[in-house]
């Protein structure tokens, strides 16, 4: 039996999540709401302006959030007020005391789709074989050129007026990923700067990360610089161990000490169609009643320590 879902938000990144929905046989997207009703109705057959009213029209097994963070906490409450299972963009909420807050939904899933690149599972895979032995450091390079000029992030443009952006929304990227390979953090150590006078956030970052487990490895990211054009992975990374080094090319291939162990041909979807699997995800739990792997009190963890990057940030510039 197909699962029935509803959309709130059509605009830009919800393209990804409706292509993923509709490429699901077992799913059934049946109900949009965004303020735009054009752009819902072509989202789904039954469109509203408001969540308020698609719940009071339509009986949904699950709700699919994909609208700007400040929106979030609102929308999460009323899909807890009626037990409906939700999937809910990163970030969580603009702030940790509000995240916090989300947590009580009984059945929230964060939708953090890069743990899910095909390249991290592979690395994932890899090193809990031992092909690289025991980790000695790692290194995340995020890079994309959309962050240059007077009229920068056209695609979504109401980044240039968020005052945390960055880390934020991009680095908070491999800082989940970096859990997902070795663990929770510790520790973080930030700096940040803003080379773009037009915008009001940071946009280069280089972040410490230290783990529980003593490993310590870097991510550094800016919007400056196309390692290659439009690089599936965002940038590239590298993980080294006692017994030998994998890389995760910008092209998303995977290297073992140089040799290609893994060739990306995933040509479908967002970035190795990291969103169908997450959302694939979703929906598999739903059914089996598994935990997800990025609940919202897992993914927590996450958000505390881009809170803690920022704080870090903040006290190396008051020095």
């Amino acid at each position: 039996m197909k699962l029935r879902g509803a959309i709130v938000g059509c605009g830009f990144f919800a393209q990804f999540h409706l292509d993923a929905w509709r490429r699901m046989e077992d799913v059934e997207l049946v109900a949009a709401c965004d303020p735009d009703l054009d752009r819902a109705a072509a989202a789904a057959p039954r469109a509203y302006r408001t969540l308020v009213e698609l719940l009071g029209a339509e009986t949904v097994d699950f709700i699919d959030i994909a609208t700007r963070p400040e929106t979030h906490v609102e929308l999460v409450e009323l899909a807890a007020d009626l037990c409906v299972p939700t999937i809910c963009q990163k970030p969580m909420a603009p702030t940790l005391a509000e995240a916090a807050g989300m947590v009580s939904h009984p059945r929230l899933m964060i939708h953090e789709n890069w743990r899910w690149q095909p390249w991290y599972r592979q690395v994932k895979q890899r090193i809990e074989v031992g092909e690289i032995g025991d980790a000695v450091t790692y290194h995340f390079r995020i890079r994309k050129r959309d962050g240059a000029g007077t009229e920068p992030y056209q695609a979504q443009p109401y980044f240039r007026v968020m005052p945390r952006l960055l880390i934020h929304e991009t680095m908070v990227h491999p800082i989940d990923t970096a859990r997902f390979l070795f663990g929770n953090l510790r520790r973080v150590t930030a700096r940040i700067s803003r080379r773009n006078p037009v915008i009001v956030g940071e946009d280069t970052a280089q972040l410490i990360l230290e783990h529980a487990n003593g490993l310590v490895g870097i991510a550094d990211g800016n919007r400056f610089v196309d390692l290659a054009p439009d690089s599936p992975p965002l940038g590239d990374a590298e993980f080294e161990g006692e017994r030998g080094i994998l890389r995760v090319e910008a092209t998303g291939d995977v290297t073992r000490n140089g040799e290609l162990v893994w060739r990306n041909q995933v040509r479908t979807g967002y970035r190795g169609d990291s969103v169908f699997a997450t959302q694939r995800h979703f929906i598999d739990c739903l059914r089996s009643g598994a935990e997800f792997e990025t609940s919202a009190e897992d993914y927590l963890e996450t958000f505390s320590v881009v809170e803690a990057a920022y704080r870090s940030a903040s006290e190396s510039l008051a020095s």
